[in-house]
């Protein structure tokens, strides 16, 4: 399961012999490779068992980390990789909201059922546009145009502008004027913008919909049932019916849920 960012990581790993036993190394190496490229170096130690190690890392960044693992006398290594969440993942639902809506009285799944809560959150989006408001930066590319539109959408406000076209006009937010609903923007004087652009805004949702809010309910429960193997119907005749695949989510959101998002579908792309 991810980490979240600033959590301290407990890496762990055996050493062993060619014939596969445990044994102490004479010299035990790890190695964190950060997102970005940059490595760490956290000291390993040896437990009480002869030949297995660990080393705890305070994670510093979001995304894939590898981690490797290398000792001498015996030689081995051993690689493994680990996930961090960004600082604040957008989420449809909180997961006290998701534990009750799977009737879970414990914490004992709360990890997974996070993982869950973010993934189906990614389909949501897909269907209504960004739900937790967050900071996007987008290149609007084009040389002239009365509007362009921005991509994520609702986009709840302008928050910087620069021109990158060389010699080009230098904007600020107050030249600007946004149409939150479609993401266009035009200039306050009703003038020509040149592009391209670098726009920066917040996208999301002051108010998530009730609608919205019982479609990610649905997609939840459908997604759990997952966990419980082969042999429970995915398909049925109640609210987690799925009839047809939808592009790029295949089976994953049931017919009640695409129903309820409906009201606040994204507009179709056009050209």
């Amino acid at each position: 399961m991810p980490f979240d960012l600033g959590a301290t990581v407990r890496l762990a790993a055996d050493c062993l012999t060619p014939d596969g036993v445990l044994a102490t190394a004479g010299t035990a190496a790890v190695t964190v490779t950060l997102p970005d490229g940059t490595t760490a170096s956290p000291a390993p130690t040896e437990t009480s068992t002869p030949g297995r190690y660990r080393a705890d890392y305070v994670t510093a960044a979001a995304g894939r980390h590898t981690v490797r693992w290398v000792w001498t006398s015996p030689a081995h290594a051993y690689t493994d990789m680990f996930d961090v969440r960004e600082q604040a993942p957008p989420a449809v639902m909180s997961l006290a909201t998701g534990r009750s809506h799977l009737k879970k009285t414990d914490t004992g799944d709360d990890e997974e059922i996070r993982d869950w809560i973010e993934a189906c959150t990614r389909a949501v989006e897909q269907f209504v546009g960004p739900v937790a408001p967050r900071p996007v930066i987008e290149t609007v590319r084009f040389t002239r145009a009365r509007s362009v539109a921005l991509t994520q959408i609702p986009a709840l406000a302008l928050t910087g502008v620069t021109s990158l076209r060389s010699g080009g006009p230098a904007y600020t937010v107050d030249d600007l004027v946004l149409d939150p609903e479609t993401g266009l923007v035009e200039a306050a004087d009703g003038g020509v913008l040149y592009g391209p652009l670098s726009v920066t805004y917040r996208a999301g949702r002051l108010v998530v919909g009730a609608n919205i809010r019982a479609a990610a309910k649905i997609i939840l429960q459908h997604l759990w049932r997952t966990r419980q193997g082969p042999g429970r119907p995915q398909r049925g005749v109640d609210d987690y019916d799925v009839s047809e695949p939808l592009p790029g989510l295949g089976f994953a959101i049931p017919n009640r849920a695409v129903q309820l998002l409906d009201p606040d579908r994204l507009p179709p792309v056009v050209g």
